[in-house]
């Protein structure tokens, strides 16, 4: 498995590698929909930002994430990552995505994960994982329309930053099962 930080670029999206000339942009971005936060195990508001960030930064650092800021029409509107779950197993999760109010249900999170899976299965990687709080309906509908399968679920595998217990939904996606995967989503993409 090699998994490279670069540019990966679709029709709709590009998602470049994080650095802090996305910061201001991405947090108004994260502004956009304070409630949703609610949903995810940290926040990327206000104070909490700068505290994800350096957080974030130190994960691509040690090589245990790559993280990108998501583009469209050239402006910041969301973040996405990978996270380096089992690199002898060639495992990754895509995590910590969000994207602004106005870019859910269109092109952006269908291209932004068809480039991803895509640059991760030609890196090498036999299974990519994709994790969702229980609660959070619109995503695990998202991730399932992806072509994902749901492996389980952890009861209460979290508390979050509101001191709420989450049970976390599990998916993943198999090297073998991508070319069905990315037919679907190419379809969608069109």
């Amino acid at each position: 498995m090699k998994l490279e930080t670069k540019t990966l670029e679709g029709r709709f999206v590009r998602l470049e590698p994080l650095e802090p000339k996305h910061y201001e942009a991405l947090k108004q971005a994260c502004e956009a929909d304070t409630e949703t936060w609610a949903l995810y195990p940290y926040s990327m508001t206000g104070q909490h930002f700068d505290a994800w960030a350096e957080r974030t930064a130190r994960n691509v650092a040690r090589g245990e994430a790559l993280a990108f800021a998501v583009l469209y029409e050239g402006k910041v509107v969301g973040v996405t990552n990978f996270v380096v779950i089992d690199s002898p197993n060639k495992r990754v999760e895509i995590g910590g995505t969000y994207y602004r109010p106005d870019m859910r249900g269109g092109m952006v999170n269908p291209e932004a994960k068809f480039l991803m899976l895509r640059h991760a299965f030609e890196s090498g990687v036999r299974c990519v994982q994709l994790r969702v709080d229980a609660a959070n309906q619109r995503s695990r509908a998202a991730i399932s329309k992806l072509g994902a399968h749901q492996d389980g679920i952890l009861r209460q595998d979290r508390i979050t930053w509101t001191g709420r217990t989450r049970d976390t939904v599990i998916f993943s996606i198999l090297a073998e099962e991508w070319p069905d995967v990315r037919e679907k989503l190419l379809k969608r993409i069109a």
